[in-house]
């Protein structure tokens, strides 16, 4: 009965292999322990014993011991993550387990990982200067995978729980006021993407929103656009998807002077361009937009010039009518 519960062998003067039956292997019949070696005297070599009893009487599955934190980790990004995450947001999760996790934590053993590991972890991250942002954005995927874990019974309790966030400095947008706006519909006259900025300005739509939309996604009779899907640049190519979130697909309620510009850029478009599925808003190549691109080429160089305006009241008002 003893050899099946667990047993302490003597390696060295103060080395003790404690090692805990888990069962027979299924093929060969043979009996399977899950083992470490403790340094120090019998004391702490019993109490470790007495550890690993007790988490497996409580259900851990104490094989989990031989993982490490970065072999678990890939598991679950693939059978966990990847099915349920988009693309981007996978990559987004990959690159901060790899770039703040892994280093100091992957070698460890999944079931060693302590809330103090975890917390000195952040401290080091916040000296090396990475933002307060970035350690929360990293806490919450470490913490939905060390909860999977425990779901799966690799862990007793989740370490990332027992853990204090940095304080994240409140974000500041800076956004046009009424006047600012003003000088920037006057600045954009004429501009070959006036109807881009004008959506922008008064919709309050996300880039990958407006950069996707479609002539079939305007009803310009009724005033109106509907936004269904998302645009993307990923790995070579332009990828179409469905908005994130349920909440963002919406009809939106477009201003008199919007659709005034987008009567004209339909009428210029080629045929081609009005088909279903065209593209509302393309390069010069036909293709469509690069956000980055566009706002380094477009709008960096329009805000100067939108500061420098100075537009009667009724010059704005009359694009409202």
């Amino acid at each position: 009965m003893v050899r099946k519960m667990g047993q302490i062998i003597r390696r060295g003067p103060k080395t003790w292999l404690v090692r805990i039956y888990v069962g027979r292997d299924r093929e060969t019949r043979r009996r399977k322990y899950v083992g470490k070696f403790i340094h120090g005297g019998p004391r702490s070599a019993q109490a470790h014993l007495n550890r690993m009893l007790s988490e497996r009487d409580l259900g851990r599955n104490i094989r989990s011991s031989r993982q490490t934190v970065g072999q678990y980790l890939d598991h679950w990004l693939d059978i966990c993550a990847r099915p349920r995450l988009r693309a981007k947001s996978f990559r987004d999760y990959w690159s901060l387990l790899a770039r703040c996790v892994r280093p100091r934590l992957g070698a460890r053993p999944l079931g060693e990982i302590s809330p103090a590991e975890i917390q000195t972890l952040y401290s080091e991250l916040l000296n090396r200067k990475v933002s307060a942002r970035t350690i929360c954005y990293t806490h919450a995927v470490l913490f939905s995978s060390l909860r999977q874990a425990v779901r799966w019974k690799l862990l007793l309790t989740n370490p990332a729980e027992d853990v204090h966030l940095p304080r994240q400095p409140r974000r500041r947008f800076t956004v046009f006021d009424v006047g600012q706006a003003k000088q920037f519909i006057a600045a954009i006259s004429g501009h070959q993407h006036e109807g881009l900025f004008a959506l922008a300005l008064t919709t309050g739509m996300r880039p990958s929103e407006y950069l996707a939309l479609t002539w079939t996604d305007f009803h310009l009779e009724h005033g109106t656009v509907s936004v269904s899907q998302t645009l993307e640049w990923r790995i070579g190519a332009w990828c179409f998807e469905d908005t994130k979130r349920e909440r963002s697909r919406r009809m939106i309620k477009l201003q008199n002077w919007v659709l005034a510009l987008l009567r004209r850029l339909e009428e210029r478009s080629k045929p081609a361009e009005r088909n279903p599925g065209g593209l509302v808003f393309t390069s010069n190549l036909g293709g469509p937009i690069h956000e980055s691109k566009f706002v380094g080429r477009h709008f960096n160089p329009l805000v100067p010039n939108a500061r420098r305006f100075r537009v009667p009241h009724d010059s704005y008002t009359s694009h409202n009518g």
